[in-house]
């Protein structure tokens, strides 16, 4: 079983914003293969189950806060005793060009709040990664350019680099994940 795991902060107020493009990535996702997410409170997140190229797919979107995301993964990583080795995180990248995107077989923190959680819940740092850039502004404070939203000329990449990360989830599924980095990288 594959555990995919899209990162951001619960309610309207975060939807659209930098630190939310996991969330956005997965959303298209379950979109594209035409399912829903479904509150799941012993979970603590939204979620689906499914079966894609036969492989038993399990999409999260924690409904905790990205500080502690990692509460939910490791209730799911549990309580389906999926192997580290089978976790997609997909996150937004501060040190990354706007829409460009990087896969990673694993790794520390990087400083990503979300990541250290996850890492401190399931004490490992083996998860697989989808990092996704959203550039950096030297003149804001990172704060509130993460919880900022999308510039219009951002925008445009940033919608590019929805439908590249789609297709990495599919090859990620189908694949190893060195074979994914090949080609992504």
């Amino acid at each position: 079983m594959k555990l995919i795991v899209g990162l951001g902060n619960p309610g309207r107020r975060y939807g659209k914003t930098r630190h939310n493009i996991g969330f956005m990535v997965v959303n298209e996702f379950a979109k594209k293969e035409n399912l829903r997410f479904n509150l799941k409170t012993k979970f603590k997140g939204q979620f689906i189950q499914t079966t894609i190229k036969d492989e038993p797919v399990i999409i999260l979107k924690p409904n905790t806060f990205m500080n502690v995301s990692g509460e939910a993964v490791l209730a799911v990583k549990q309580y389906y005793q999926i192997e580290v080795e089978d976790i997609l995180v997909i996150y937004d990248d501060l040190d990354l060009v706007c829409g460009k995107i990087r896969v990673k077989q694993q790794g520390g923190s990087g400083g990503h709040k979300g990541l250290k959680s996850i890492i401190n819940c399931i004490n490992s740092e083996d998860f697989h990664r989808l990092k996704i850039g959203i550039g950096r502004d030297e003149l804001i404070p990172v704060k509130d350019y993460v919880l900022g939203k999308f510039t219009t000329s951002q925008k445009k990449e940033i919608s590019i680099s929805i439908e590249e990360s789609i297709e990495v989830i599919y090859d990620w599924l189908a694949h190893d994940v060195v074979y994914v980095m090949n080609k992504y990288n």
